[in-house]
């Protein structure tokens, strides 16, 4: 998959921090002593520490490929699925069976698959650095 960073871009690191997103070089995820305020090291071409972020490397990998309007429109898309889980839900089980034997809906298998829609993805187990040349 490729990824564009949108160059000029503030990327919020945090805490009231924030850097351009093409100056960020590197992300790394904090292992030991990770915790509130600590998740990830920001490698930046400015700077010869990295600036430490409370956010995960993740999240803002995400803010500096993704356009607002995009972000916008996937939280607003979001919304829509969780309004339409809640309708779902509420429905009698008369009308559900109605929908099901006379429309061919099955109101259970939408509900599932709106959930899972929902649901954060699963993050794989970060691998390091030497894993990826291996």
């Amino acid at each position: 998959m490729a990824m564009d960073v949108k160059t000029g871009r503030m990327v919020y690191l945090g805490y009231g921090k924030y850097w351009r997103s093409d100056e960020i070089v590197g992300l790394n995820p904090i292992e030991e002593g990770r915790g509130p305020g600590r998740r990830t090291e920001v490698y930046t071409g400015s700077r010869a520490n990295p600036v430490v972020a409370s956010r995960t490397e993740r999240a803002i990998l995400q803010d500096m490929v993704t356009a607002p309007e995009e972000i916008f429109r996937m939280e607003e898309a979001r919304s829509v699925i969780g309004d339409l889980l809640d309708a779902l839900t509420d429905l009698s089980p008369l009308l559900r069976r109605v929908l099901s034997n006379e429309g061919g809906f099955e109101v259970e298998k939408w509900e599932e698959r709106l959930k899972s829609l929902l649901q954060p993805e699963e993050e794989e187990e970060p691998k390091s650095q030497n894993d990826l040349f291996a």
